[in-house]
């Protein structure tokens, strides 16, 4: 590939360069600072397990499972993640994972593909675009709510998204048919639900006529794979599809207590007025969301219509879904607008270049700040917490030395668990220990292989600090409450001991008495609560 070494793709390199030294440097020491919780474990230990001939298997996700959450049945290490989120891409970084086999790997390759895709973006705007505005365009991405964001927090499979994507679309603009059905098929690996992303883009080609045939093509494949995917290959492995994702995302539109995304999808077209309610409430919230999107675009989305297009199915995918969550841009539901959103302004900015005034130039720049700012304000998966605090009414603030003395004290707690031994840990715990058969999100305690052999955990480790010195935040207070009163209930259970107390970090150990020490230490903290 000939690249021109002109200033602009200077200044997309420089910024893709500061943007991997910044996300990098944030995301992993927001991992050494115990800040990943339980979604890093969880990746990790698919990653770990597939590396040692166990694909997709994992117990953190078997504990999440509508087996162990409705029906009651306890965790299975043999648990397949597959009928949860079916990702066979995961499979492609096998190979990275085992030359480092570690948590932070995962943080390496996320913050890696967003940065790379920000590359391809700027190869695939030359298409359209001279150099100045395709630079802007790249570093609109670079600086993006929902790509820096992301890449700041744990990694999620959603990071693959914008690379795929992107490279499809210069695919097609070289006419390399090969490497265009290649990365579509990557992208539809992603998840079970990516196929959203393509589907519009198929349905934007169509429409415009600009590639009627291919964007036929492409959206029938992706419709296709994500029906028969959820609908018959998922469940294969577990009913959560069903009983539990399907109801948690779209129950609010049916009144049965399971349902397949076809029942789901006949239930929404069935009732044309719920459909509307939901897509447009609350609606300051979802403007809002539009908004985080548009501003590092300088809000030239808004007269977008390839980017209302091939974005309007993963934002309605998003809108309908409940809970305040997915309305974040800062989280992995964001991603798959990227595509659609970025793609769609190059097409558009390509017919509209008498709009590039002087002025239109300088608001763009403070748009970019603006952007930033909000980042930086909104301190996306508390990766900045050493300088914004987590709460100003009331005040709530852990500095960076008090944090990195506590990070001290779990470390030294958690090097007494042997690598090979099994433990139930804490939400921010779990991940620092992921890299094992069996590890389980406290309190659960008990775990099967198959559903034979059913067997307790041999050490259990939880902390405590992180709420406690969140007290004053209602939510923290209720945490730190249940976490105590889960130590106590383990505590009257003969089968384990505790070994080691220090700052709010309790270690307990299967078949061993009470440390007299620790004990003593325990029972002074408990006092204070």
């Amino acid at each position: 590939m000939n690249i021109n070494y002109s200033k602009d793709f200077s200044k997309v390199l420089f910024a893709g360069l500061l943007f991997f030294a910044i996300a990098l440097t944030l995301s992993l020491h927001r991992y050494y600072c115990f800040y990943a919780n339980t979604d890093h474990g969880i990746f990790n230990q698919v990653f770990w397990n597939s590396l040692h001939g166990n694909l997709f298997q994992s117990s953190l996700s078997s504990s999440l499972s509508t087996n162990v959450i409705h029906s009651g049945e306890s965790t299975d290490i043999t648990y397949r993640r597959l009928g949860q989120h079916f990702t066979p891409d995961l499979l492609l970084w096998i190979p990275l994972y085992a030359l480092f086999p570690n948590p932070a790997t995962l943080i390496f390759l996320q913050v890696t593909l967003f940065t790379l895709a920000g590359f391809i973006l700027y190869r695939l705007a030359l298409c359209y675009l001279l150099a100045d505005l395709a630079s802007r365009i790249t570093i609109s991405y670079y600086v993006s709510i929902a790509i820096l964001g992301s890449a700041i927090g744990n990694f999620f499979d959603n990071c693959q998204i914008p690379l795929f994507t992107f490279a499809l679309f210069l695919a097609k603009e070289k006419q390399k048919w090969g490497f265009f059905w290649l990365f579509a098929l990557l992208v539809l690996g992603i998840r079970e639900d990516a196929g959203v992303v393509l589907v519009g883009i198929g349905i934007y080609w169509l429409i415009s006529k600009s590639s009627p045939k291919i964007g036929l093509g492409l959206s029938v494949l992706s419709l296709g794979y994500m029906l028969l995917l959820t609908n018959l290959v998922m469940p294969i492995f577990s009913d959560d599809i069903s009983k539990r994702f399907m109801m948690e995302k779209f129950g609010q539109f049916t009144e049965s207590d399971q349902a397949n995304t076809l029942q789901i999808i006949w239930a929404i077209l069935q009732n044309p007025w719920r459909l509307m309610v939901v897509f447009l409430t609350p609606f300051s919230s979802k403007v809002g969301y539009l908004i985080d999107h548009w501003l590092p675009l300088a809000f030239m989305p808004f007269f977008s219509f390839p980017s209302w297009v091939m974005t309007a199915l993963p934002l309605t995918q998003i809108f309908l879904q409940d809970g305040d969550v997915r309305l974040s841009p800062y989280v992995r539901y964001a991603l798959p607008v990227i595509p659609g959103l970025f793609y769609g302004m190059i097409i558009w900015w390509s017919n509209h270049l008498d709009w590039l005034t002087t002025n239109l130039k300088k608001f763009w720049q403070v748009c970019l700040v603006a952007s930033l700012i909000s980042i930086l304000v909104n301190n996306p998966h508390q990766a900045l917490f050493f300088v914004i605090p987590d709460s100003i009414q009331p005040w709530v603030y852990i500095s960076l030395p008090t944090q990195w003395q506590h990070v001290n004290k779990i470390n030294s707690v958690l090097s007494q668990i042997p690598e090979e031994e099994t433990v139930s840990a804490s939400r921010f715990l779990v991940p620092r220990l992921s890299c094992r058969r069996v590890i389980l999100r406290f309190p659960y305690l008990v775990f099967t292989s198959g559903g034979i052999n059913e067997q307790e955990v041999n050490y259990v480790v939880a902390d405590l600090w992180h709420s406690e010195q969140r007290y004053l935040l209602k939510k923290e207070r209720s945490n730190l409450k249940d976490t105590i009163e889960d130590v106590e209930v383990l505590l009257a259970n003969p089968n384990y001991g505790l070994v080691d107390f220090q700052q709010g970090v309790v270690l307990l150990k299967r078949g061993t008495s009470n440390n007299t020490s620790a004990f003593h230490d325990w029972l002074e903290y408990r006092q204070q609560f």
